[in-house]
């Protein structure tokens, strides 16, 4: 079929026109678009230049930056690292154990466990778990069931449980329970030298006895290390120091013995039963250097219990309290005369039973009297009236004098803590009032500690001599050699031998013919006094009914050596006195001493039959 031409006519015309329309739009494009191209060049000329601008001063920038902090700031900067990156550590040291003179251990640090508890993830039910505990913890069954019932998580079951406590509880393999390691201060003796050892508290610090006194010695000198830590915090031993962790076996040894500390203390607790004592005291020494080789307090406390016990225990009262001493100061007062030649050993004096001085009148006790009688009766008697007569030959000042020389009205050096200094009446009152001299006489009217009064009857043992009372040996090391060794006042001499052996021989008489013979013990010469004091009240004057009861005794008399001195304070009863009270403890003492220090007898002691020994 043919095309009809008008058709194709169109359809050409329609090509034609749409070609030229098509060419003509685009030229118009062309046009149009060659100004616009040329503005954009310098555009992005423009944006190329801010860039590299900016680019130019960040790198000037981060250029000045590392150089403050490569060279200006470089050593703060590496110093600040340094110290990012190492860390301080102090290692913990057990402080160093204490031990008797015979080696006995004393207190020593002990590991211990904090065992909490978090009953959530007991895979047992709280009954059977506290039925396999219970005897461990030493806790009833019910109360550990409300124990675990009580938290769900986190409860404290023990502070401190014992390593070989703990063994026994890990070995049951139970689940739910953390066990964290400390040391904690032990003291296998408990109450038996409580009163001189002490104890720490919570914060390792020591509070009583040579813990306190004693600190020094005790903490194990120990310098804190810088070690490397890595990026996660995890300490890098390598960089540890060699032996830092390294400590010394050194102890501190005591001159206290505990076996007789142990018979002291025994011997005390029961005179106390049985007169129904409010507290009493035993002091051992030796008089030779001051080493106290017994020092007990009763009542007492346990120190590893420390928190239940009364407070007032942990000063030890024959150490910081003062009292008046009575007739066991008069063998002093007769060291002094004869030292001063005012009297001579066998002078004798009368006694009527009672002395006026100035408006005053001094009666001895029991109102007795016992007329002539020599310097050593008045000893055994214990009269008031003759020791005033003695003094009265003593000029007042003179007088003062040697007491200041004993150490009245001064504090007494000493290793034991809490010590007080004794208390003496000013010297114009003393000189001016002719009762102070009198009543000073025969221990009234001025007070001290116990431990001064050992001391000072120690100079009576040695020959003359104040030493300076101390349970510090030293620092030794686990193969007894000393490593350290206390600086202590040269003793002073005080009497002649010559004095101090007559007013022993003296004293003698006391225990064989006189109100000490409760303290003989048979084949030994022992030497002493008793006092029975008034107890004076804090408001002036004394107290009524209330009395300290006391003994003093030297061994032995052919050599003195050993002062052993006891107290008990306000016995009751009739026949509470020195003599009955305190003596006998001052014999049980003596008796356990002896084989201690293997003192020889002092004469032959008849045998005792075979067929009537018991």
């Amino acid at each position: 079929m043919r095309k009809s031409p008008s058709r194709s006519k169109f359809q050409n015309f329609r090509t034609s026109n749409f070609t030229r329309q098509r060419k003509g739009t685009q030229r118009g494009l062309l046009e149009t678009s060659t100004p616009n191209t040329q503005e954009a060049i310098p555009n992005t000329r423009t944006r190329l230049l801010i860039t590299w601008g900016l680019l130019m001063a960040a790198g000037l920038g981060l250029a000045i930056n590392l150089y403050q902090l490569q060279i200006v700031n470089g050593t703060k900067l590496t110093e600040k690292a340094r110290k990012q990156q190492m860390v301080n550590l102090r290692p913990f040291m057990p402080r160093r154990p204490v031990i008797d003179r015979g080696n006995n251990l004393l207190a020593i640090d002990r590991p211990v466990y904090t065992v909490f508890a978090h009953p959530k993830l007991f895979d047992k039910s709280n009954e059977e778990i506290a039925q396999r505990l219970a005897p461990i913890l030493n806790k009833d069954v019910a109360e550990l069931v409300k124990i675990f019932e009580s938290k769900k998580s986190g409860i404290t079951l023990t502070p401190a449980l014992p390593e070989e406590l703990a063994d026994r509880f890990m070995r049951l393999n139970l689940n739910g329970f953390e066990f964290v390691q400390k040391y904690a201060r032990f003291y296998p003796q408990e109450d038996i030298a409580a009163d001189v050892v002490g104890y720490v508290n919570l914060d390792r610090r020591g509070q009583a006895g040579v813990e306190y006194s004693q600190e020094k010695l005790l903490e194990r000198s120990v310098q804190t290390v810088r070690l490397s830590r890595a990026g996660n915090g995890a300490l890098m031993p390598d960089h540890a120091p060699d032996g830092f962790l390294h400590f010394d076996d050194l102890q501190l040894q005591l001159t206290i013995d505990s076996r007789l500390q142990r018979a002291a203390r025994s011997a005390l607790k029961q005179q106390m039963e049985k007169f129904g004592a409010k507290r009493g005291g035993v002091i051992v020494m030796d008089a030779a250097d001051g080493s106290l080789l017994a020092l007990v307090s009763q009542p007492s406390y346990n120190p590893n219990q420390y928190s239940k016990a009364d407070i007032s225990l942990f000063k030890n009262w024959t150490v910081a309290d003062l009292y008046e001493p009575g007739s066991t100061f008069k063998p002093l007062n007769v060291a002094i005369a004869l030292e001063n030649g005012v009297i001579k050993s066998d002078d004798v004096f009368n006694d009527p039973g009672s002395i006026q001085v100035t408006d005053r009148i001094i009666k001895n006790a029991q109102n007795k009297s016992y007329g002539r009688i020599n310097i050593a009766e008045i000893l055994q008697h214990s009269s008031n009236i003759g020791m005033v007569q003695i003094i009265q030959r003593l000029q007042p000042n003179i007088y003062y004098n040697w007491l200041e020389r004993l150490g009245l009205g001064q504090p007494m050096d000493t290793d034991l803590p809490f010590e007080v200094g004794s208390r003496l009446k000013s010297q114009e009152e003393f000189i001016s009032t002719p009762i102070e001299p009198a009543t000073t006489s025969f221990g009234q009217g001025f007070s001290l500690t116990p431990l001064q009064l050992v001391q000072m009857h120690g100079a009576l043992a040695n020959g003359g001599k104040l030493v300076t009372p101390h349970v510090v040996k030293g620092l030794i090391d686990s193969k007894g050699q000393m490593h350290y060794l206390p600086n202590r006042p040269m003793p002073r001499q005080i009497f002649s031998p010559a004095t101090t052996q007559q007013v022993v021989e003296m004293m003698e008489t006391v225990v064989s013919k006189g109100s000490g013979k409760a303290a003989q013990i048979p084949g030994y010469r022992i030497a002493g006094k008793t006092g029975t004091a008034q107890k004076a009240s804090a408001s002036g004057g004394y107290q009524v009914g209330a009395r300290i009861t006391s003994f003093v005794g030297i061994l032995p008399v052919e050599a003195p050596r050993y002062v052993v001195l006891a107290l008990v304070d306000e016995p009751k009863g009739e026949n509470a006195y020195g003599s009955t009270v305190a003596a006998p403890i001052v014999k049980a003492v003596m008796e356990a001493l002896i084989p201690i220090e293997q003192i020889p007898p002092s004469s032959t002691v008849n045998p005792v039959p075979a067929d009537t020994a018991n």
